[in-house]
Parts: C-alpha cells; sequence; structure tokens
C-alpha cells in the first residue's frame, strides 16, 4: 500500500486528505501538535482499514521530523509527503506595522524552515518510490496582497519558490504547491475572527487533491478551484 505523511493532520484539511486516502487504501503518519485531537483522528482513519501511525509534536523539532520519516519506514516507504502544518505569526492577524519579529520568524519556521526539514529528512525515501511526489499547502496570500496577510502571505510565497526549486532539482519526483482557496479552518478562525460568513469545508476542496494524484500533471503551483473546475 502507497504510504503518506500529513503534518497538521487533527483537523481542517489535513484530516480530509487523511480520510480521503485512507479510503482509497493508504497507510498513513499524521502529525499535529495536540495528543488526544490526534489520536481521535488516527482512530477515525483506521477505521477505513489501514494502517495509522500518529505522532503528536512540533514540526519545527528535527527529532520530531525524524520520527516522522522512520514511522513510513517502517510502513514501506513514503509516496507522499503533504506539507499542511502552518503557523500564522499572529492572531488574530495584523497589520505589518504591529506584526511582532517574533511572530513573522514563527510563520516562517513552521511554514518554510520545517517544511524544507521534513522534505530533506524524507528525500531518500520519496526518491525510491515508484511516483514520489510532495505537497506544499499554499494559498493565495502568497500571491496576492491582503491587509494584515503580510507575514502569513510572505512565508507561503517563500514556500512556493521553495518548492519551484525542488522541483527543478528534483526531476524525479512530483512538487505540487497547492492553493486549496478559501476554507472554512480553525486556522482562518483565529486568522480573521470577526468574519462570519460561511466557508467551503475542507472536505469540499480534497477532490482537487486527488485529481492531482490521480492524472499526475508536471510539478508546479496549483490553486484547488481551478482544478475542480477542469473535466
Amino acid at each position: 500500500m502507497p504510504v503518506a505523511i500529513i503534518t497538521g493532520a487533527s483537523k481542517g484539511l489535513g484530516r480530509a486528505l487523511g480520510a480521503a486516502l485512507a479510503e482509497r487504501g493508504w497507510d498513513l503518519v499524521l502529525d499535529a501538535r495536540t495528543a488526544g485531537v490526534l489520536e481521535e483522528t488516527a482512530v477515525a482513519l483506521a477505521a477505513y482499514g489501514t494502517r495509522v501511525e500518529a505522532l503528536a509534536g512540533d514540526v519545527t523539532d528535527a527529532g520530531h521530523r525524524a520520527d516522522l520519516v522512520a514511522a513510513a519506514r517502517k510502513l514501506g516507504g513514503l509516496d507522499l509527503l503533504v506539507n499542511n502544518a502552518s503557523a500564522l505569526g499572529a492572531e488574530p492577524l495584523v497589520r505589518l506595522e504591529g506584526l511582532s519579529l517574533d511572530g513573522l520568524r514563527r510563520a516562517l519556521d513552521v511554514n518554510v524552515v520545517a517544511a524544507l526539514g521534513l522534505i530533506q529528512e524524507a528525500l531518500p525515501l520519496l526518491r525510491a518510490a515508484p511516483a514520489g511526489t510532495v505537497v506544499d499547502i499554499s494559498s493565495d496570500a502568497a500571491a496576492e496582497a491582503y491587509e494584515t496577510w503580510g507575514g502569513y502571505g510572505a512565508s507561503k510565497a517563500a514556500l512556493d519558490q521553495l518548492s519551484a526549486v525542488l522541483a527543478a532539482e528534483e526531476p524525479g519526483l512530483r512538487v505540487w504547491a497547492v492553493d486549496p482557496g478559501d476554507m472554512g479552518t480553525d486556522l482562518y478562525a483565529a486568522a480573521v475572527p470577526e468574519d462570519e460568513d460561511p466557508r467551503p469545508t475542507p472536505t469540499s476542496v480534497v477532490p482537487a487533491f486527488l485529481r492531482l494524484l490521480d492524472r499526475r500533471p508536471v510539478s508546479g503551483r496549483y490553486a484547488a478551484p481551478a482544478l475542480l473546475e477542469v473535466r
């Protein structure tokens, strides 16, 4: 069975994507910081009949990243790495004039540095896989200028560039930076708590990711809404 590592997998998009892969028979290594919620997710996804390893921890911890890859190795290898764990840098978001530099460093550390660290740890297994794939979760804030989204957007723009360079350096892999579009997640609620407009559920964008996995287009940056429009 193929094996995937998904970070930030206890809720939101990470859990929704994990459920879709489990339903397809994938074995999973799941990461999140909150052990209790992660364990509940692992139990729910294991009900599909797949093997699920749940490791609570912080992706900025090199030892934790090594443990995630070691868990994948024990399951037989690694076919897919999803860098989904994200930090906003400020909750709620603030204008750049008020963004603490420590907050910006946290966003960069989680969204960029830790993502690269996990990729580096996982590369030997990904190269050995028949169809090794990296999915880096981006954002429209990486490409558009929205007030208060500067720190988070800058970190996601850096992740986009990292993904593009990785694709050039690793032509044997598929590397996709994917903008999932608006979603109703805890992350968005923390970013803009006063926004009460309903947002699409994470489950509604998962078919875009499955389409990428099924069709395996060239490495690059993709937007989930556009993928869902393709017939």
